[in-house]
């Protein structure tokens, strides 16, 4: 019926395909440990500041456009929306379906979004309008994801790697793609790379990171 196809695509909306279907069968869903998956955080600079100067509706619609284009690019590259918090947006390639190659298609999808923003920031600035910046970080490691809890369901991921992953995206900078060296070495013929040394992390002590960008044609 097409009710029950509402409920079933609202589901899809919310989990992941097969924990959807798991959910629906069992009542339950089991969390599951994936050994290699790659782990994307994006942040606006200044959003504070921002929210400060612009009117809270037009700051939510701002966010819409750009969350809503950041959801197209990544359906593209086969990655997994894990949420938004705030201006933040969370997103993982290599689960629930394991890929081999999930940090070049995280790296892939993380170079489209700073480009929108990039084209994004051009057109604001023309319309003397403010606009948004952002830093990308990216990690790749072992997690665990599933659904806790028993109301509002969110499928999730835990463990260090996303830590370190949001540790990426606050010892990055603006228009850039900050990247550890786990991800690194899974990619590291396919892009080009600025290396950056081991910068001090909160909590982590130093990692080695570097910037990634498009090979040069």
């Amino acid at each position: 019926t097409s009710e029950k196809q509402k409920s079933d695509d609202l589901l899809l909306n919310i989990l992941p395909e097969e924990v959807a279907n798991e959910l629906k069968e069992k009542g339950t869903s089991e969390a599951k440990y994936f050994e290699s998956v790659s782990i994307m955080f994006t942040d606006f600079k200044d959003f504070t500041k921002l929210s400060e100067k612009i009117p809270s509706k037009e700051l939510i619609e701002e966010l819409n456009y750009c969350f809503k284009a950041f959801d197209e690019i990544i359906v593209k590259h086969g990655v997994e929306k894990i949420k938004t918090i705030g201006d933040s947006y969370m997103a993982v390639c290599g689960l629930p379906t394991k890929k081999g190659n999930h940090a070049q298609k995280m790296v892939q999808a993380a170079l489209e979004i700073r480009d929108f923003i990039e084209d994004y920031k051009q057109k604001r600035q023309k319309e003397g309008k403010s606009f948004f910046e952002m830093r990308i970080g990216i990690n790749s490691g072992e997690v665990v994801a599933g659904i806790v809890g028993i109301k509002k369901f969110a499928y999730d991921i835990w463990g260090d790697a996303v830590n370190t992953a949001s540790r990426m995206e606050s010892n990055g900078a603006i228009r850039k793609i900050n990247i550890s060296e786990s991800t690194y070495n899974l990619i590291k013929d396919d892009f080009d790379f600025e290396h950056r040394g081991e910068i001090e992390t909160k909590g982590k002590g130093k990692i080695k990171m570097y910037f990634v960008d498009n090979k040069k044609k």
